[in-house]
């Protein structure tokens, strides 16, 4: 009879204590966690945890808390479908990420027909949120917002220069590089080159031959910091004296790891730093504290948990879609860009992008800072 009262009390428990763990709210965030975009996925993982854990300190989401788990796509599109498939699999209602247009896009498809909201910290491709899906949320600019504000620079700063326009055949990287130049050519400025290039090339002693035989000294470039750094590196070694411009794809401190001192002077787009922003003072200084720089798209995705948190909390439940309309309906939301609120796509209504230029700071470690 004891044994038998035991055993209900311990079954009753065993309930219980499973009830609780499948009441976590299951949040997933994908990226390139490995590969040569790893800092990127390093930026939205500690961006996404460290919120989970401040969200979950303050009570949850709705009383509930956030369980974290991380999927690697490696910046490529296969991998990112497998890692949805995953997320669905692993009962994940909402998703932090992914990095890469190119991977945010068909991952998106997957998340809608499985009930999932995304919300990226970093695709800026506009089809991500035109193709009338109602899961697809992003807390970063659109690249037809940020080349137009390259072009339009491109044209007042150096409209006599002979400019190149490079990218790297990727949905973000030639879109990107597009914008930018149909942006450019509305302002009355002609491109003297307009090249692709592979990721992960390495040798551009090539495309650099062409350049200067072409007098180029300003080279516009749509793609990542990987490439990027190469290049500025390779210019300069190859005594071509062109200033490389691009756009939020480069900034990454690693860039001044790859391109060495010939990172100063280059020039790149992006969001007002939120790490200058006063009111991140403790927040920056508690990821510092843990040993990471909360650089590039570390507080957008601290951000899109944010949002997440407090439009379900809006909403008054922690059902995607209803999360996904009070979005829509319920905003501004607090966030660590400000205050967030969003349009019937599912873009942000943040400032535009600014102008930022790479510099040796006090410390001797070259970074962006904003133009002056």
């Amino acid at each position: 009879m004891k044994k038998s009262l035991l055993s209900a009390v311990a079954l009753t428990a065993l309930v219980a204590f499973s009830g609780s763990a499948w009441a976590d709210i299951i949040i997933g965030v994908a990226g390139p966690v490995t590969g040569p975009n790893a800092a990127f996925g390093a930026q939205l993982q500690k961006g996404a945890e460290q919120a989970a854990a401040d969200i979950n300190a303050a009570g949850g989401i709705n009383g509930e808390q956030v369980k974290v788990v991380v999927g690697d796509d490696v910046s490529d599109p296969k991998q990112g479908i497998s890692v949805a498939n995953k997320f669905v699999a692993d009962g994940v209602k909402f998703v932090v990420g992914h990095f890469n247009s190119g991977v945010s896009i068909p991952a998106s498809e997957v998340y809608a027909e499985n009930g999932i909201l995304e919300i990226t910290p970093a695709a800026t491709n506009p089809t991500f949120t035109e193709r009338g899906l109602w899961n697809t949320f992003r807390t970063c600019g659109r690249d037809d917002q940020q080349g137009g504000i390259a072009g339009a620079y491109l044209a007042e700063n150096f409209k006599d220069a002979k400019i190149a326009v490079v990218h790297d055949k990727t949905t973000y990287g030639q879109g990107l590089a597009d914008e930018t130049k149909k942006a450019m050519n509305a302002a009355g400025v002609t491109e003297a080159m307009y090249e692709g290039v592979n990721v992960g090339d390495k040798d551009f002693s090539a495309l650099i031959a062409k350049m200067k035989e072409a007098g180029v000294s300003i080279v516009y470039w749509g793609g990542l910091h990987t490439e990027a750094g190469l290049i500025i590196r390779q210019l300069a070694d190859q005594g071509l004296k062109a200033t490389l411009i691009s756009g939020d794809g480069i900034v990454s401190n690693e860039l001044a790891s790859i391109a060495g001192d010939a990172v100063a002077g280059t020039l790149n787009t992006f969001g007002p730093d939120p790490r200058l922003n006063p009111a991140n003072k403790d927040l920056v200084e508690k990821f510092r504290a843990a040993g990471f720089e909360p650089e590039a798209y570390t507080l957008y995705s601290y951000a899109a948990m944010q949002v997440i948190a407090a439009a379900a909390k809006a909403a008054g439940s922690v059902d995607p879609q209803e999360v996904a309309k009070a979005m829509k309906e319920k905003g501004p939301f607090p966030t660590a860009l400000g205050d967030m609120g969003f349009d019937e796509k599912g873009d942000p209504k943040l400032p535009g992008y600014v102008m930022y230029e790479w510099k040796k700071g006090d410390d001797g470690k070259y970074t962006y800072v904003p133009k002056s």
